[in-house]
């Protein structure tokens, strides 16, 4: 028996679209893996790093402080003030509401805002795929990225990642809810679209490729879609003109990587954590689904295609590729993935899903095990510990000077008086200065204070290494 659904569609691509599932409670089963997986990654209680530390400097300011250090392309310390919070600019201000809550505003709370962001966005995909094909098919396409490494690894940090998953998951439930005939299923698309953006700006290409899945599956009778996502497009866009008209464009350019036309390749080798098995198995199960998944596949092989092909054409004119910049894209792959599993034989259906969902565990295993990425946490610790009033503790870099000023303001104000941040120099006239300063692969970087010190009759007389896995850092005791 057709559906409402099927009567109003239209060429050039038929497409059976089942009738709308009642909500079931199996449907809360992604969400709260996200959160059970999440909670095991947050236990160490890690100190934050340098990004992290960054959202936390920024999300304390007011709602006009950081809105003029956005317009205005500077920062909002002294130390970073050529680093404005121009990029994913509409985090901060998310940052700060949740911050203004009772009770919030530790670390441990900035991560958890991210990991209920991402609990949010895939119950929205578990229940957006739900009315696309079955529960069952539902249920695993949110179960697989909830166990996804690169999912897990950008869920408990306190960067905008989640937002950008919400933000994904909202638009997907408007257009399916709009395909099914449901006219208010456009203003959820348009609402969540113009967030995706906004979360993050690689995110825009997922919109474009929804709006390539409405236009494929109901063709001129697509254009609301077309519009609501042209709409949905301008915040981003006025975004990057704000960025570009303030200096900071390009800002970040140097940390992404030129694939030489590898940038599919990488991107599946990211979201499968390197771990070969899941990667062959995981793209031979979104082939079966882009083949035969009943309902889903027009959106799904777009959601994973559309993105890819924007990228790689941009990748022509500059090097776009860091794997979680793609990580709204590659949540598609996933739910292909899914449902592939369940177009299989009755019989194997369940064993396949299982193994997808295991091998996805076992790829995201060592994220339980993973070091500190920056340990300021334990350089104030140490601090608190050895150092004498009267001291100067002095931050000698960028890096050195966000985690000093965070770990000094919440865990050991007593230490707030004798603390010396960029541009300021170390004072020359202490008998003992402690210098914080970052190593890179190795070597120490060196700054003006080494000179000041030397020149003052100061030498080094001990030295503290604070080795992690994304910034080193080193506690210098200089004395005459």
């Amino acid at each position: 028996m057709s559906t409402t659904a099927d009567r109003v569609s239209a060429p050039p691509q038929p497409v059976r679209v089942p009738a709308p599932a009642r909500w079931s409670v199996l449907e809360l089963l992604p969400p709260l893996a996200v959160v059970l997986l999440g909670t095991v990654l947050l236990l160490p209680g890690h100190g934050l790093w340098f990004d992290e530390l960054f959202t936390a400097e920024v999300g304390r300011r007011s709602y006009a402080e950081i809105l003029a250090a956005i317009v205005e392309g500077r920062g909002t310390t002294s130390y970073l003030a050529d680093v404005p919070p121009s990029y994913n600019a509409p985090w901060y201000f998310v940052v700060h509401t949740w911050v203004l809550l009772p009770g919030v505003g530790g670390d441990t709370s900035l991560r958890v805002l991210s990991l209920l962001a991402t609990a949010g966005g895939l119950a929205l995909v578990t229940r957006a795929v739900t009315r696309l094909t079955s529960r069952p098919a539902g249920v695993l396409a949110g179960v697989v990225p909830a166990a996804s490494p690169l999912v897990l690894e950008q869920a408990v940090e306190a960067r905008p990642y989640g937002l950008a998953v919400l933000a994904t998951g909202g638009a997907l439930l408007g257009l399916v809810r709009w395909l099914q005939g449901s006219p208010r299923g456009l203003l959820l698309f348009g609402l969540a679209g113009a967030g995706m953006g906004l979360a993050h700006w690689y995110t825009a290409t997922v919109l474009a490729a929804f709006v390539v899945a409405a236009l494929l599956l109901r063709g001129l009778r697509a254009w609301p879609v077309v519009l609501i996502g042209a709409a949905a497009v301008l915040p981003v866009v006025g975004l990057i003109g704000v960025n570009l008209l303030n200096g900071t464009g390009a800002r970040n350019a140097e940390h992404l990587r030129d694939t030489e036309g590898a940038l599919a390749d990488l991107a599946v080798e990211a979201w499968a954590g390197g771990l070969r098995p899941l990667l062959f198995l995981t793209v031979g199960l979104a082939v079966l689904g882009a083949l035969r998944g009943a309902g889903a596949r027009v959106v799904g092989t777009c959601w994973v295609l559309v993105p890819l092909g924007l990228l790689l054409l941009a990748e022509q004119v500059r090097p776009v590729y860091l794997p979680r910049y793609l990580l709204a894209g590659l949540l598609g792959l996933g739910v292909l993935a899914a449902v592939g599993a369940l177009t299989l034989p009755r019989a194997a259906r369940a064993p396949v899903a299982g193994l997808l969902v295991v091998c996805s565990l076992v790829a995201s295993s060592p994220l339980a095990e993973r070091e500190p990425r920056e340990r300021a946490d334990d350089v104030v610790a140490l601090l608190a510990e050895r150092h004498r009033a009267g001291e100067p503790i002095v931050a000698a870099d960028q890096r050195s000077a966000t985690g000093l000023d965070h770990y000094v303001r919440t865990a050991a104000p007593q230490l707030r008086p004798d603390v010396v941040l960029p541009p300021d120099d170390a004072p020359t006239t202490a008998e003992r200065v402690w210098l914080v300063r970052r190593v890179i692969r190795g070597e120490v970087v060196s700054t003006d204070d080494d000179g000041i010190l030397l020149d003052a009759g100061l030498r080094v007389v001990d030295e503290l290494a604070f080795d992690a896995a994304k910034t080193d850092l080193l506690v210098q005791v200089w004395e005459r």
